[in-house]
This record gives C-alpha cells, sequence and structure tokens, in this order.
C-alpha cells in the first residue's frame, strides 16, 4: 500500500464519519503522514500504518467497529520519540482533540484513547475483542520470515541509534523476555495460530545474538 492508499482510506473513513468539519477532517491526512515520515522514523514509519490498515481491510469482517478501530490505527503512533516514554498516551490525546472536533461520538473517542493507550504494554484492560485485533496487528511483524523480522530488529536499532550498544541490548532483551514469557503473543485465536510460532523462533533467534 502506497501513501495514496493510505489518503483514500482516510477519505472514506472521514467521508462516513464526520459529523462537523468535513474540510479539516479531510485534509488532517496530510499532516498524519507527515508525522509518520519524519526523519528517524525507520520502522514506526508510513510503511508500518500502511501494513496496519492492510491487516484491518483483512480482518473487517471480524471485527465489530471498524471505523473506530481504523482511527486508532491512523493515531497510535503519530506521536513517537524513543526518548519519551508517554507515546502512546500523547498519541491517544491527539486522536480524540481531532475527534472531538469532527464530532466523533464521545464513548467511541474515549474507546479510542484506551485502544491507543493499551499498544504500549499490549495489555486489553477492556477485555474487547476489537482491541485484541489492535495489539496483533501492532505485533503481527515478530512473526514475520526471518528475512523480514531481521529487517525490522534493524529499523528497530536505527530508531534507538543515540543510544550505545551496550544499552540497546539490555533494554532489548527485556522486552523480548518480557513478550516470551507471556503463555501467548497473540490474543486473537487467529494470529496465534498464524504467527505464534514463528514470532516465538524469530524473538528467541535475537535474544540468542544479543
Amino acid at each position: 500500500m502506497h501513501t495514496d492508499s493510505i489518503k483514500n482510506y482516510w477519505l472514506l473513513l472521514t467521508n462516513r464519519t464526520s459529523v462537523r468539519n468535513p474540510n479539516f477532517a479531510s485534509q488532517a491526512i496530510d499532516r498524519i503522514i507527515k508525522r509518520y515520515s519524519a526523519p528517524g522514523r525507520h520502522y514506526h514509519n508510513t510503511a508500518h500504518l500502511s501494513d496496519l490498515i492492510c491487516l484491518q481491510q483483512q480482518y473487517a469482517p471480524f471485527i465489530m467497529d471498524n471505523d473506530s478501530l481504523l482511527y486508532a490505527i491512523y493515531f497510535h503512533d503519530i506521536v513517537y520519540k524513543v526518548t519519551h516514554s508517554d507515546n502512546e498516551e500523547r498519541s491517544a490525546q491527539e486522536a480524540v482533540v481531532f475527534l472531538n472536533r469532527i464530532g466523533y461520538p464521545d464513548d467511541k473517542q474515549q474507546k479510542i484513547f484506551t485502544f491507543i493507550a493499551a499498544t504500549q504494554k499490549h495489555v486489553n484492560p477492556l477485555g474487547d475483542p476489537d482491541l485484541d485485533y489492535l495489539l496483533d496487528f501492532d505485533l503481527h511483524i515478530l512473526g514475520s520470515t526471518p528475512s523480514q523480522y531481521e529487517a525490522y530488529t534493524r529499523q528497530i536499532r536505527k530508531e534507538y541509534g543515540l543510544y550505545p550498544s551496550f544499552i540497546y541490548k539490555r533494554g532489548r532483551k527485556k522486552v523480548l523476555q518480557h513478550f516470551l514469557s507471556q503463555p501467548s503473543i497473540y490474543k486473537t485465536a487467529a494470529f496465534r495460530e498464524k504467527y505464534e510460532k514463528k514470532a516465538r523462533e524469530n524473538m528467541e533467534r535475537e535474544l540468542e545474538l544479543l
């Protein structure tokens, strides 16, 4: 999926859901793409955004509120600075400001805020099946082919390039060990069946090399 497709899905989404300020809603995508295209975004960029949109389209029949999930996808990494620990919350706040301005329902605004915030620790506090899909979409790369996974690890290392190797490796090991200690990495049956085994193999291999 290219930038044009990211824009087209956005325009379809905002045309369906904008109660007010339709021009503001449609024009916001340029700012979103600019943020995802910022220097230093080697993984959390428009390619990552595109991947999640594609997954949403693929699994749409299994999702109850596709519009809210899609908004969460577009905003989930709009704020991304490796030196900050509140990226997800700040991204969620930006989503709510936008959604409030276009007249999106208040209860769905709060849900989207919680969805985006949940991508920090990949825990589902709502027990919402739609959130399970979002969290699995966000981690789909872990279950990719070995070559794709290795490319992903190189991209992540570049994003944390300001940190010396010993600090990065220590932090990365904690992340890998955390996921590997879970009963399952993925929350939906579909992703567990398709990606769980490969994800564990990829992460165990990376851990051995660190």
